[in-house]
């Protein structure tokens, strides 16, 4: 029996559900739901991921079962309409869409209105009876088809069109006439066939093949591949293809299509929120075009009619359906619709892309109203998210000088220089600049540059465009349809009235106010809603991890308690050494000549260090505090420019040879490696004897006069060999157990280290000994393991991924998979062996 590799949908049947979207993807799974559940969904079929694997296995090549199972389920779609592909008196056009189980709005490929040729067009003015809705389609799916499946310029088009509503005086393009909409396909085909030098297809079954190779095709395209790269995407999942019969909101102004979310996707409030366009299709409302509508009557500032003004029974019905769609769900969807003579039909629905503040509030709004449990609403905010909610918004009190107003597309707050391209915006974020990256519209193709950039500006689109919808998703602040900037990509400039910003002037984006400011704006740090407070309460319930904070400073360990840190997993010493009371007594350690002007230096720094750990204990209330003694080399609390030099020596009253030979003495090859840590330590142990004196006389007058429960964690760093723990162990147990004695009280320490060397690793069992608790240096770990600087790590990747491609290095040895230090490698390039074994990419990867 033949594999089954497409599934039908139509006429309230379905051969998938909603829970297939690993085989249908998410369009198709959903479309499939939506059919069975009864909503009115154009019949189709999709074929699924499965096609896709088979595709890209055999170079591009598909089952030979696929054309028999698409020609006889496209009859099916035939039957159920009422017409036939192909048919010149009465044509069947289709969509073909892709479909990944994985939502990517934007991210692949789509062909609208396909079947038409010059004999099918006719059908299509019989059957509507409207020659200009037939040639709108008609140019439209020559735009589609050249672009996405025969690679073609689509700006070669879009300037014909341009040109022909200067030509005609007309600004839109529903204000050109039947006529002028032939001649537009006339001129259409003549420039594909001059720029491609071939025949565009009129051959429906070539249209339908070319259009689902290029969908296919397009899961690997450049912006696909970076999207599931920001999105954790593997390479190996697929998507679907989905083949619909087509529903048509271009037919006159008794149609319309449109985009909704069934929650505020910036805000979370439950608000049926969305827009849409009379006379138009899909691509309209999201490429920016034309100025979108909204559908509600409540809350309308564009003064623009709503759907809910001009088509109140459709509306009705897409607010029925609506409920219906998040009452199964039980979340937030995202959906696309089309009215077709005043008849609704459903497209597409999918969980909605919404920013961190919507994703908290609608998981806590939706279990107090009993769809979704408190476990479930957890689940429902990512780490990603959570962290979004905890940088800074602009200072409401600031002085700005605003240019423009947009809408606000995407909350938050975003200042950079302006740039007016993607791949700036990627250069600019490689050398650590900071951008706002300013399109007139943006593309699928911008998605690399809209990573990069802190903010996003559109002169176009509305509120569901792809600036907003990709943003929200990222959780960058974005300000789209701003009509008061007119961009000019030429000069690399933007114009507000006579005000001219060019490339490189500093702008802010407010995205919750849709502001655009000049210069820069202070910030002011977050204020957490209540919805956060309980959805982190019911995560406290359900989780076995305790989470510590990195912290230095007592001012730091309070903001950390006040987030619900558990306890201090690391505390920097050094950092406090660098402080500009006390590196003068550190430099004066380092210069002593002898031990007693080390001493005498030290006891210097003493009570400032005492006083740190004093205020750290406070802010943590009796939590665990795991405290690292010094690490760096000592070098690096010198200076090392000849004027800092001078100034220091003159400072400190001794000569500036005397200075310089001893930077030259500390100068370290491998300052990552060298004289740091605990060989510092075991060097010069009365600096670990001094922190250690300071950690626990901190702890003993706290136990003793405010009735503590402290338990410090001291941490030696950069230990490789037994020995060095055990000497300095030593050392620490004596002069703890010292002042604990002197205090008279009763306190507990623990003595352990990090495990960031590979050695280190390897001979952990004769470590553990000496050690009560053991810590992980994943930076220095991985340095060590893989030979490359920490900030190199995506260099090493690359360059290890190219000679696999090549086939340099073998993917396998002694059983051990080389893949797995490069995280990524298998989504992009696959494991044939690992594939073969049934193991998968996530569970390989590190």
């Amino acid at each position: 029996m033949d594999q089954k590799y497409v599934y039908l949908f139509g006429d309230g049947k379905a051969e998938g559900t909603g829970g297939m979207k690993e085989l249908l993807g998410g369009k198709g799974a959903n479309l499939a739901e939506m059919t069975a559940i009864g909503l009115p969904v154009p019949p189709g079929f999709t074929m699924s991921t499965e096609v896709c694997g088979a595709y890209y296995k055999n170079d591009r090549q598909y089952p030979v079962e696929l054309d028999a199972q698409v020609r006889s389920a496209l009859a099916n779609v035939e039957q159920l309409m009422g017409r036939t592909f192909g048919d010149r008196h009465n044509p069947l056009l289709v969509s073909v869409r892709s479909g990944a189980r994985a939502s990517m709005p934007g991210m692949m490929d789509t062909v609208l209105n396909l079947g038409l040729n010059d004999d099918t067009v006719q059908g299509i003015i019989e059957q509507s009876g409207d020659a200009r809705f037939a040639y709108d389609s008609y140019r439209r799916f020559i735009q589609m088809y050249s672009n996405v499946v025969m690679n073609m310029d689509g700006d070669l088009l879009e300037d014909i069109l341009h040109e022909m509503k200067q030509h005609k005086g007309v600004q839109l393009d529903t204000d050109l006439d039947a006529d002028d909409l032939r001649k537009l396909v006339a001129l259409f085909i003549e420039k594909v066939e001059q720029e491609l030098d071939c025949k565009f297809p009129t051959d429906p079954y070539e249209q339908l093949w070319g259009a689902i190779s290029a969908v296919f095709g397009s899961w690997m395209n450049q912006r696909a591949i970076t999207y599931r790269r920001l999105n954790n995407i593997p390479a190996d999942w697929g998507t679907a293809v989905n083949v619909q019969s087509m529903v048509y909101g271009n037919m006159g102004n008794d149609c319309a299509t449109g985009v909704a979310f069934t929650r505020d996707p910036s805000t979370g409030d439950r608000y049926f929120y969305g827009e849409f366009l009379v006379n138009a299709q899909g691509e309209d409302v999201v490429a920016g075009t034309r100025t979108p509508q909204p559908i509600n009557r409540d809350g309308n500032e564009s003064h623009l009619p709503s759907l809910e003004e001009l088509m109140p029974q459709c509306y009705a019905q897409l607010v029925e359906i609506k409920d219906i769609l998040e009452n199964h769900y039980r979340d937030m969807q995202d959906i696309e619709f089309t009215i077709e003579k005043n008849k609704l039909y459903m497209l597409q629905t999918r969980g909605g892309k919404r920013t961190a503040q919507a994703a908290i509030k609608i998981a806590v709004d939706m279990e107090k109203e009993g769809l979704i449990s408190e476990r479930e609403a957890v689940l429902r905010v990512s780490p990603g998210q959570l962290d979004q909610l905890l940088h800074p918004s602009l200072d409401p009190d600031a002085e700005k000088h605003i240019l423009a107003k947009g809408l606000p597309a995407s909350p938050g707050a975003a200042g950079g220089e302006v740039v007016f391209t993607a791949d700036e915006a990627e250069e600019a974020a490689k050398q650590g600049r900071k951008v706002i990256l300013v399109r007139i519209e943006t593309s699928p193709e911008d998605i690399h540059g809209m990573h990069a950039a802190q903010g996003i500006l559109t002169s176009r689109g509305g509120m569901t465009s792809h600036a907003a919808v990709v943003a929200r998703g990222m959780g960058k602040c974005c300000v789209a349809g701003c009509g008061d900037i007119r961009v000019d990509y030429r000069n690399e400039l933007f114009k507000v009235g006579n005000l001219i910003v060019k490339r490189g002037d500093r702008i802010t984006l407010d995205g919750s106010t849709g502001e655009v400011i000049l210069g820069d704006v202070p910030t002011v740090q977050p204020q957490l809603t209540g919805e956060f407070n309980d959805l982190m309460a019911w995560a406290d319930n359900f989780r076995r991890l305790k989470v510590r904070t990195n912290a230095d400073t007592p001012h730091d360990s309070t903001v950390a308690r006040e987030f619900g840190a558990e306890g201090i997993g690391l505390c920097r010493t050094e950092h406090m050494f660098f402080e500009e009371d006390r590196v003068m007594a550190v430099r004066e350690m380092i210069l002593a000549s002898d031990l007693e002007g080390r001493q005498k230096a030290l006891a210097k720094i003493l009570p400032m260090q005492k006083g740190d750990f004093l205020g750290i204990f406070r802010a943590m209330k009796g939590l665990p505090v795991t405290i690292r003694l010094l690490d760096p080399p000592l070098h690096e609390f010198l200076p090392q420019e000849e004027k800092d030099l001078v100034a220091l020596a003159a400072e400190m009253k001794v000569g500036l040879a005397v200075l310089r030979d001893k930077v030259n003495s500390l100068h370290e090859f491998n300052p990552m490696l060298g004289h740091r840590g605990c060989r510092l330590g075991i060097t010069f142990p009365e600096i670990y004897d001094m922190q250690v004196q300071a950690i626990m006389e901190a702890a003993c007058e706290l136990v003793k006069n405010e009735g503590f429960d402290i338990v410090p964690e001291i941490m030696i760093p950069l230990v490789g060999h037994e020995k060095e723990l055990s000497i300095l162990r030593e050392n620490a147990v004596r002069i703890a157990d010292a002042i604990i004695e002197r205090y008279g009280v009763k306190v507990q320490y623990l003595i352990g280290t990090m495990i960031e060397l590979p050695r280190a690793a390897l001979t952990a069992d004769l470590i553990a000994p000496h050690a009560e608790f053991f810590s992980t240096g994943e930076n220095r770990l991985r340095e060590g393991a893989q030979g490359s600087p920490r900030n190199q790590a995506g260099h090493l990747r690359r360059a290890r991924r190219r000679a696999l491609q090549r086939g340099v290095l073998p993917p396998h040895r002694a059983g051990l998979c080389l893949l797995l230090t490069l995280p990524g490698a298998h989504r992009e390039t696959g494991c044939g062996p690992c594939s073969a074994e049934g193991l998968s990419a996530g569970k390989l990867l590190i």
